[in-house]
């Protein structure tokens, strides 16, 4: 008998202005797994993919980031591979890699949703969560791919020995498995300790949409860090406080405030910073606002970049062509998207989705 069902996680935008590795936004670009069991066999699951970044993601289970995520969770929760009626998982993306959207987290989320359904572990969202944060170590991008909307997370601190295991290097956690890696390698991972992150889901005005203008070069999430300082002034820090307190009020309020919103997104901790990584952020983040550009509420990077994230209530077209238009003086092609807020993250059996279309 075969049975399939689908897994389906939305992009994030991360840090939203002040909100450094604090807040977090789903966008409605997915991420999809149909995942087909049928007759058990020894053979590894196939894999195939589709979309953005298919000619580059690794299709053995030992080394795609998806696969390894859920064998991490099989193996964390008393299952040492796979299981034999495993046939088949097509990966369909629209999260373009490298771009401040929030592929890898995707990637991770859906991972552990795919051990959790292999399983039937029937984990609790917390310890989904728990999971995620021992692959992917900042919350922000994994807690609103896994729950949805706008979202802001931390870290707890735990006692000194859930620490240890919270912090175990992620060679240990998803250890590039050797060509002749077999079912008994690494058959012990660290178990995630329980409550390593929190979150809390912020109100969010629906007439408020996401421009995302995605210029076409990547930049790494380790190169944008690196250029970071390791400490910052006092002004800075309470300019960036007191900005995030307005916003995740001021993003839920009816109608949306222009002036108020736009102020509350901007930032001196991680944006001042990256302007030499992508040619062109500060004449879009000073010459946009809503005086020049009614609609528009706020702009700002997208997680580390290089993509930009505007949001706005209309006048849609009209703010995405001007920044496009900035880019182009700086030799960068972009392409832009409208999206909404993305729905949380779901496993859907595909009896269920039949059943949907069929009106039963």
């Amino acid at each position: 008998m075969t049975d399939r069902f689908v897994i389906c996680v939305p992009a994030t935008s991360a840090n939203i202005g002040p909100g450094f590795d604090v807040v977090g936004l789903s966008l409605s670009l997915y991420l999809t797994l149909t995942v087909t069991c049928g007759e058990p066999s020894s053979a590894l699951p196939n894999i195939t993919y589709s979309g953005e970044g298919a000619d580059e993601v690794p299709l053995d289970p030992y080394r795609n980031l998806t696969t390894r995520v859920a064998l991490y969770v099989l193996r964390c929760n008393g299952h040492r591979s796979f299981p034999p009626d495993l046939v088949s998982i097509h990966c369909d993306n629209q999260i373009p890699f490298g771009r401040g959207l929030g592929s890898s987290g995707a990637a991770v989320i859906a991972g552990v949703l795919l051990g959790d359904r292999l399983g039937k572990l029937n984990l609790s969202q917390e310890r989904i969560l728990d999971h995620a944060l021992m692959v992917e170590r900042h919350p922000d991008n994994v807690t609103a791919a896994l729950v949805g909307g706008f979202v802001g997370s931390y870290l707890r601190e735990l006692d000194p020995e859930a620490t240890e295991a919270a912090q175990v290097p992620l060679a240990e956690v998803l250890p590039e498995y050797p060509p002749d890696a077999g079912e008994d390698w690494g058959l012990s991972p660290p178990v995630p300790p329980t409550g390593i992150g929190h979150y809390v889901q912020f109100k969010w005005n629906s007439c408020i949409k996401a421009i995302v203008i995605i210029p076409r070069f990547e930049l790494s999430t380790a190169k944008a860090r690196a250029v970071l300082p390791d400490s910052y002034s006092r002004k800075d820090l309470v300019f960036n406080m007191q900005r995030l307190a307005v916003l995740t009020t001021a993003l839920g309020q009816t109608p949306p405030d222009p002036e108020l919103i736009f102020e509350a997104m901007k930032d001196r901790v991680h944006q001042p910073y990256r302007k030499a990584l992508i040619p062109g952020l500060p004449a879009v983040t000073s010459l946009i606002t809503p005086a020049s550009h009614p609609g528009l509420l706020g702009i700002c990077l997208s997680g580390a970049g290089p993509t930009i994230l505007a949001l706005a209530t209309h006048n849609f077209e009209n703010i995405a062509e001007k920044i496009r238009e900035i880019f182009r003086l700086e030799q960068i092609e972009v392409d832009w998207k409208l999206l909404q807020v993305g729905e949380a993250s779901a496993v859907i059996d595909c009896q269920s989705i039949s059943k949907l279309k069929s009106g039963d």
